[in-house]
């Protein structure tokens, strides 16, 4: 399930009657090269375990990318290898969320809808 928020909740009606939910957070991450924050809208995912972020928004950004030694393929809902390439490369950040700051390694994958990712076990 996904869950969407920043001040406020948002829904929609699926095909079959379910409701979609997406919650958003919006976070400070901070460029440890050159110490740059920029905010950004995030969305919560249940559904994995670890961070993500694009490899769009990662070069458009300017973060430095780490080439991790084994790449890591990445299979969907459907237990389906995703289309996309495996993750070769992470990007490590200070995430800020009001006054917390935790030092992050994010995985840079391609395909995605939103910049980053926040997964919750």
């Amino acid at each position: 399930m996904f869950i969407r928020a920043t001040d406020n909740i948002s829904c929609c009606n699926l095909d079959n009657g379910n409701m979609l939910r997406e919650i958003t957070v919006k976070i400070r991450l901070e460029r440890i090269d050159i110490q740059k924050e920029i905010t950004v809208e995030t969305l919560l995912n249940s559904g994995i375990i670890g961070l993500v972020m694009s490899s769009e928004f990662t070069r458009k950004q300017g973060f430095k990318v780490k080439k991790i030694e084994r790449p890591i393929y990445v299979r969907n809902v459907d237990d389906l290898f995703n289309k996309e390439e495996p993750i070769k490369h992470i990007v490590e950040v200070n995430i800020y969320y009001q006054e917390h700051r935790e030092r992050m390694k994010i995985d840079a994958i391609g395909g995605q809808k939103w910049s980053i990712i926040l997964g919750m076990p």
